[in-house]
């Protein structure tokens, strides 16, 4: 099997621990490569690294219009490297290679635009009401940033975060999810070979409790930016607030996708369909829950379980496989479980239901499609984060309906809205307490469109020019250019 190190200060280092961990092939069911297991030992040699990097002369000396060079370099790298990344991810964490390869070819724009951005940013002169004093502000790399990055799209998710980090001028230490590693192992070594001065891009790789927990509270992190579940976003902002570290949250969604009775329905069913089982429903924006108006409801049913039913399962590496693999055991079998407590709840299957059993899916971790109909927005699937090919679909009368569905959640990371009416698709998409709202569209997304969530979905915007101000501080520096002290006892 192929071994992965970790990558710290600019070089493929041996795991303190001597241990390597497998990881596995969702679609084959069993192991293909082996990761390091790093712990406490290999955290501090990566903080330190980025510590010693983030004020080197061969990044802390680099202006910023050289840093966004660096950064288009750093593009084209990626560019040329892009098929290759895709088969890679595909095969550790079972995504559709057809959507890898789009994903990958599209990482290079991040890279560019915050290349771009680097020297934009910009101080101020305050006009000060008071005489003898010249006043400015300039902007400062917030430090050293822990990312960490979950499984479903590892190299997307942390691009979102990297570009602007390494714009902005600060360094890193990335954490990638134990169950797929190997891409983000391979992204630092590609940026090294680009130019990327040692120890501004470190990767330690292993367990949350051994790596992910250290990282989070050690006091060389400045920020911490983490892509994942709710329960593990609370846990890193307690312990990043107890030493006032900066933090971003991207958490989970449970979105909804409203279909008015006007709406159009061949594009609706289209837009459903693409929006829970896509990526085998494995992603923070899947439209898991479907509202639709009850006058259109059975037809609306109907059409979205016969589109359904047609999808092609199989290898995620064959181009017209449409739905692949869960990722993760554990996380198969929490798919189903909660398929289970939804039918204990009384919702009722309308297709699939259960695992995947046909030769095409071979040993992977598969779950049919499954749309679940009779539901309740009280139920646990309708208020809880599945995180697989499982629809929710819930009635509602009219607009007023509608929309306090969709903000009865903890939630408020995306959501739909279907309709031909522009007055209704404006009113509702104000009302809606949600990061994102997609108009007669699902899961568009672009690095110049801001993205994160309301409520319990996370904290901060990713993307566009708000997200390279997250990974900078503002100074304010007071020059006396005559102003006499009065009274050395006396504040001006």
């Amino acid at each position: 099997m192929i071994r992965y190190n970790h990558f710290i200060d600019g070089k493929s280092t041996v795991p303190s621990s001597g241990r390597w961990f497998d990881t596995d092939n969702p679609y084959r069911g069993k192991p293909w490569a082996s990761v390091a297991e790093g712990n406490l030992d290999d955290v501090d040699h990566a903080v330190t690294a980025a510590q010693n990097a983030l004020e080197s002369e061969q990044w802390a000396g680099m202006t910023a219009s050289e840093r966004g060079l660096l950064l288009y370099r750093i593009a084209d790298v990626l560019e040329g490297h892009a098929s290759r990344l895709a088969e890679l991810e595909t095969r550790d964490n079972g995504k559709l290679v057809a959507e890898m390869r789009a994903q990958t070819a599209y990482l290079p724009a991040w890279y560019r635009y915050y290349g771009g951005l680097a020297d934009k940013v910009e101080g101020t002169v305050p006009p000060i009401d008071k005489a003898g004093f010249f006043t400015y502000t300039r902007r400062e790399p917030v430090g050293v940033v822990a990312i960490l990055t979950p499984w479903n799209s590892p190299l997307m998710l942390l691009s979102w975060k990297l570009a602007p980090a390494l714009a902005a001028g600060c360094t890193v230490v990335a954490k990638p999810s134990e169950f797929t590693s190997a891409s983000t192992v391979r992204m630092a070594e590609l940026f090294s070979e680009a130019g990327l001065p040692n120890g501004v891009f470190n990767v330690v790789t292993g367990l949350g409790q051994d790596v992910g927990e250290p990282l989070v509270n050690h006091p060389g992190i400045s920020k911490v930016s983490f892509t994942g579940s709710e329960a593990t976003g609370s846990k890193i902002g307690e312990a990043a607030g107890r030493d006032f570290k900066h933090v971003a949250l991207e958490l989970g969604g449970k979105s909804p996708n409203i279909v008015f009775a006007d709406a159009d329905l061949p594009s609706a069913v289209n837009g459903v369909v693409a929006g829970i089982f896509a990526a085998s429903g494995q992603t923070c924006i899947a439209g898991s829950r479907l509202l639709v108006q009850e006058e259109i409801h059975d037809k609306l049913l109907a059409e979205v379980v016969q589109l359904a039913s047609t999808a092609r399962m199989g290898d995620p590496l064959d181009a017209t496989t449409q739905v692949g693999p869960i990722t993760t055991r554990p996380q198969y079998a929490k798919v189903l479980q909660y398929i289970e407590i939804a039918q204990g709840e009384g919702a009722q299957v309308a297709l699939g239901g259960g695992p995947a059993l046909r030769p095409e899916c071979g040993d992977g971790w598969f779950v049919e499609p499954t749309i679940l109909s009779g539901v309740d927005n009280q139920m646990r699937i309708a208020q809880e984060e599945v995180f697989g090919p499982v629809l929710a679909v819930i009635p509602f009368r009219d607009e007023e309906e509608a929309i306090r569905l969709a903000n009865d959640s903890r939630h408020g990371l995306g959501a739909g809205v279907w309709t031909r009416d522009l007055g209704r698709a404006i009113r509702v998409s104000h009302q809606i307490r949600s990061g994102t709202v997609w108009v007669n569209t699902y899961r568009a997304l672009s690095y110049l469109a801001p993205f994160g969530g309301f409520k319990a979905s996370g904290l901060g915007r990713e993307n566009g020019i708000a997200a390279i101000n997250d990974y900078l501080e503002t100074k304010t520096v007071w020059v006396n250019t005559g102003a006499p002290t009065a009274n050395p006892f006396v504040i001006r």
